[in-house]
């Protein structure tokens, strides 16, 4: 990790900031800018965990900052201790650490046995730049907590990260929830991380979210969900083009607008547009290139050389084909709008569907505009399968929509997510 120091700034700046904060320090803004009052904050933060107090983010600090980052930490019992005085030190539940490590016996704990204890404080970040490495140690945090979350990959990137998926519930109704096809749309990847974090919460309490009976769901469905299908544009629009980027000489020649990464890149590191990629009439889409300005690889609405050329899509829809989904959704950005259908293929409960979510979220129904009619993650699960398929456009403004917008997001969106492995 980066030294960081008066004057730093950057992702890894507000990283800290956001912990911080949550930790009950005080370092101002969360502004990625390393100034006084985060140095304080640093400074007050060393010397509570037996640190060098001075203000310096090197290595040591790095590794304490990793261990509430992940959100958990790996305890080594001594003599005459018990849970419950663990939880206590930590400032943490007895129930959350008994969660965290099934099977454990709270009378019959040993010296030298190693326990995981939480952290009493959330997992997933909800109010700064949603990186990949972030979402990497989210998913590695919540399935330390919740063990019984199952992970894994369903596929690489064109530069070799891991498209994650998580599963929730053991029923036998499955559905499947995908974000950030779009890299400037990176605010629905927290969007379903930080869903799944309060779904496992609930569920291992044996709790309620807005009065819907989490076990019951968790028995009756399945839900699986691919937070970031495009880690590589969304590392470039958070983290910008570096000499050493794979494909940099492509990339500045591919981006004509004149604008920053950060500003106009939705496509993949290839300058494909992955919601542009699938088999679903593509070729229409495919026609619409030259009308729409685009004459191969760039920011957003090439549509590749052929469907599913990109390792991203076709991870995606052999994950599909594998499965037994009854209803999904993809998550985009912006327009507080619900599409449902794909030529005259969707289902008739699409629709009846479609003004439920509505009602949940106070989003508007609509028809998908011509210019995203074709090639889409759910016009192609549409046309193969003749189910319900969804693409969500949430919150407002302009791409990337600012972060200040996910706690209402969140609001607008978390009812849909627990309505639709219920239909």
């Amino acid at each position: 990790m980066e030294t960081l120091r008066l004057g730093s700034t950057g992702p890894n700046v507000k990283l800290i900031q956001s912990l911080l904060i949550k930790l009950g320090y005080s370092p101002g803004q969360i502004d990625g800018v390393y100034g006084s009052q985060t140095q304080r904050a640093v400074i007050d933060f060393q010397r509570d965990n037996g640190l060098t107090p001075d203000g310096i983010v090197r290595e040591r600090t790095w590794n304490v900052f990793l261990k509430f980052l992940r959100g958990y930490d790996i305890y080594t019992v001594r003599s005459g201790d018990t849970l419950y005085n663990i939880a206590g030190r930590y400032n943490t539940t007895l129930n959350t650490i008994i969660t965290a490590n099934p099977g454990i016996n709270p009378n019959l704990i040993y010296p030298g046995q190693q326990i995981v204890v939480p952290y009493n404080i959330e997992v997933v970040f909800t109010d700064i730049d949603y990186t990949y490495e972030i979402l990497e140690r989210d998913i590695e945090g919540l399935k330390a907590r919740y063990p019984f979350l199952e992970t894994g990959s369903i596929g690489t990137s064109v530069l070799g990260k891991n498209l994650y998926y998580l599963k929730l519930g053991n029923g036998p109704n499955e559905v499947f929830y995908n974000s950030a096809h779009h890299s400037l749309e990176w605010i629905t990847s927290p969007l379903v991380m930080k869903f799944a974090e309060n779904f496992l919460k609930a569920y291992s309490e044996g709790g309620q979210i807005r009065g819907y009976d989490i076990a019951d769901i968790w028995n009756r469905s399945s839900i699986y969900i691919v937070p970031m299908v495009n880690p590589d544009g969304v590392d470039l629009v958070l983290k910008g083009l570096d000499p050493s980027y794979p494909f940099y000489e492509q990339l500045l020649a591919w981006n004509t607008t004149g604008r920053p990464f950060s500003e106009v890149w939705n496509a993949n590191i290839r300058g494909v547009d992955l919601n542009r990629n699938y088999p679903a009439r593509w070729e229409l889409g495919k026609a619409q290139e030259e009308e729409l300005g685009v004459y191969g690889p760039g920011p957003t609405r090439y549509g590749g050389p052929y469907p599913l050329s990109e390792p991203e899509t076709t991870a995606i829809a052999n994950f599909t084909n594998r499965r037994d989904f009854s209803l999904v959704i993809s998550y985009h950005s912006q327009g507080r709008v619900i599409f449902w259908s794909f030529l005259d293929l969707a289902p008739p409960e699409s629709l009846e569907i479609a003004n439920l979510f509505a009602r949940a979220s106070g989003y508007e129904v609509a028809d998908v505009p011509p210019e995203a009619a074709f090639a889409g993650y759910k016009d192609w699960f549409i046309q193969e399968y003749r189910r319900p398929g969804f693409t969500i456009e949430v919150g407002l403004g302009r791409n990337p929509l600012p972060i200040q917008q996910f706690d209402t997001i969140y609001r607008n969106n978390e009812e849909i997510m627990l309505l639709a492995p219920l239909l």
